[in-house]
């Protein structure tokens, strides 16, 4: 520990936290500049008050021969019994002792595992608590094999660190090591991810290392963790540029590196990375871009960033050698808004920059659709153009938490839209030349709200709740939203898969499977091949083709309420249709035998609010 600690680059890594010997007893690792002088009691061993040796950077170690596995410590900086920054677990809660964990005795099953690369990936977010009645990890293990039958290969898990509230989003962060205790804890984060596995099924985390709940200032005790002059809208943000910058980040190196050896997940989506305050080169993204990328070589096993960002610049993802941070990939939410304010109408808050079919075309074209331009809802220029990167590494969806819980009612797609237009909006998502993701009762067409939801006392979550009303009127959502504190807010917010048996969603599963196995099989949609949209406002009809020199494939959509008649395309050729939206009563269906001639004169009726998809081919056959 102390030739690591007397390097200058913080990506080298060290221990942290307490880390059992092989022969019995456990040594204990704490960065801790601030103190001079650091204990570590174990509740119930003798020698309890075991003074730490201080090493380079503020580093404090010893080893205490009596601690096993299970016992419960804390250190002790002055007068104050503390818990561990890199706790593994927390079993009595925030402010109790930590526990000694021994994370490599879990039998994997997964050494042949390698996950699907992102480019042919289709996503899935889902928040553990509400995802099962269980409300667990080991809850959520046994509706794995129906996820990989419709033809999900990677699960985003919103985030799992031990947090303020056990039935929160997730996003109240305190310990940056430890599973929370309402999941299962860290051995039931290792089940999930090796049944994961098992089911053909990769595992990302939400990571949030944007900033620590305020529950978290118990670590200025040990040194400077937050940034001085710079905090998030939802807490303090890491020191990542001032005196003892290098140890916070590295806190967060060896963290990232503790996920992808000890619990086997294949990456990260990085929460709104543009929060942080961080002027040091190279900035600490790039960094763990480098660590996660060496620690993927080392165990033979690809890893993935995803970042979340608002600024549609994207040197998120260009290589270091071009100034980038080298990220895997990018929500691309220019997508969503377009999306979301052409089908919906809806004009408010981030959608007022939004609402035409033209800019829905375009953004099957392009990832951002500002690229510099003004925009309303900044009130300023936003973005940077837009010009060499795949759109492969592009994450696109139709919703996910923040959209859906953030708008007060917690309305999903399925509540929002008329009669079939969310098999349209799903279709349109899976057809895009991005990374297609889906959220947690997608698939089947949930209908039951998300709100924000929180386990705080009633009183603390008032002054919250009355906080959110005013933001979300302000937003332009006039509904007040429930009580997150109140259990019923959680409880409605759980999903009721017995939709699913009905007709419509048994048809939206079909109609989901169908999309995503042609995705996967047909070479149209293969990486690296071209799109192109045209839209006609008048008309509410979208047409997006994917073709590359091994085939092509046609979206054609009306998303209006009237019958309309697609005009004639130069496109040429036979096409035949591969997968149709359904009625009203929810059967969706899929016909070899109906052709389409787009450069010809006769042209192609669409029902209100549907879609049908093509493929090329020159098979002879009746046009219509």
């Amino acid at each position: 520990m102390t030739d690591a600690m007397g390097t200058d680059d913080p990506t080298v890594d060290v221990p942290l936290g307490a880390v059992p010997e092989t022969g019995g007893g456990v040594r204990f690792h704490v960065w801790a500049p601030a103190s001079s002088r650091v204990r570590v009691e174990v509740a119930g061993k003798p020698r309890s008050g075991t003074a730490l040796t201080p090493a380079p950077r503020g580093y404090h170690s010893g080893f205490v021969a009596e601690a096993q596995v299970g016992d419960r410590y804390w250190y002790r900086i002055g007068g104050s019994r503390l818990p561990d920054p890199a706790s593994r677990s927390q079993p009595l809660g925030l402010r109790g002792p930590s526990e000694v964990v021994d994370l490599s005795r879990f039998p994997w099953t997964d050494s042949r595992w390698r996950p699907r690369e992102l480019s042919r990936a289709t996503l899935y977010e889902l928040h553990v608590g509400a995802f099962s009645d269980a409300g667990t990890l080991d809850g959520a293990i046994p509706h794995l094999p129906a996820l990989a039958e419709v033809g999900i290969d990677t699960v985003e898990l919103l985030p799992v660190e031990e947090e303020r509230a056990d039935r929160g989003w997730g996003y109240g962060h305190v310990f940056s090591f430890a599973v929370r205790r309402a999941y299962g804890g860290p051995a039931a984060l290792q089940r999930f991810v090796d049944a994961a596995h098992a089911a053909g099924i990769g595992v990302l985390l939400d990571a949030v290392w944007t900033h620590w709940s305020s529950e978290a200032s118990f670590l200025s005790r040990f040194g400077p963790y937050f940034h001085p002059r710079a905090a998030t809208p939802w807490g303090p943000t890491p020191n990542f540029e001032g005196p003892g910058s290098d140890e916070v980040r590295r806190h967060f190196f060896v963290c990232a590196r503790e996920w992808l050896r000890s619990f086997h997940v294949d990456g990260f989506r990085l929460d709104a990375v543009h929060e942080v305050r961080d002027r040091g080169r190279p900035p600490f993204w790039a960094e763990l871009s480098r660590v996660v990328g060496d620690e993927a070589v080392q165990r033979g096993r690809p890893a993935i960033l995803i970042a979340e960002s608002e600024w549609n610049d994207a040197r998120i993802l260009r290589p270091a050698s071009e100034g980038g941070w080298g990220l895997q990939g990018q929500w691309a939410d220019d997508f969503h808004s377009a999306l979301h304010a052409a089908l919906t109408g809806e004009r408010q808050g981030y959608y007022v920059d939004f609402g035409s079919l033209e800019q829905l075309a375009r953004a099957f074209e392009t990832p951002f659709l500002l690229q510099g331009q003004y925009s309303r809802f900044h009130g300023r220029r936003h973005g940077a153009p837009l010009t060499d990167v795949d759109p492969a590494k592009f994450v696109v969806f139709d919703q996910n938490h923040d959209q859906v819980g953030n708008r007060g009612d917690g309305a999903r797609l399925t509540t929002l839209l008329a009669d079939d237009l969310p098999q349209v909006a799903l279709a349109l998502v899976l057809v895009a030349p991005y990374v297609p993701m889906l959220f947690m009762g997608e698939e089947y067409g949930e209908t039951r709200p998300f709100y924000f939801f929180t386990s705080l006392s009633l009183r603390a979550a008032a002054g919250l709740a009355r906080g959110r009303a005013r933001d979300l009127r302000a937003g332009g959502y006039p509904s007040a939203p429930p009580n997150p504190a109140l259990p019923s807010t959680f409880a409605t917010s759980r999903l009721d898969r017995s939709s699913a048996e009905t007709a419509r969603g048994r048809a939206t599963r079909d109609l989901v499977t169908r999309l995503i196995a042609l995705r996967r099989r047909h070479p149209a949609f293969a990486p690296g091949g071209r799109t192109e949209a045209r839209a006609w406002e008048s008309d509410r009809l979208l047409a997006v083709l994917r073709s590359t020199e091994r085939g092509a494939a046609a979206l054609l959509a009306n998303v209006g309420p009237d019958p309309a008649v697609v005009p004639r395309l130069a496109w040429p050729g036979t096409w035949s249709l591969l997968v149709r939206s359904g009625p009203s009563d929810g059967r969706a269906s899929a016909g070899a035998r109906l052709r389409w001639t787009p450069d010809r004169e006769r042209s192609l009726e669409l029902p209100p609010r549907s879609f049908v998809l093509f493929e090329r081919d020159d098979r002879a056959g009746d046009s219509i």
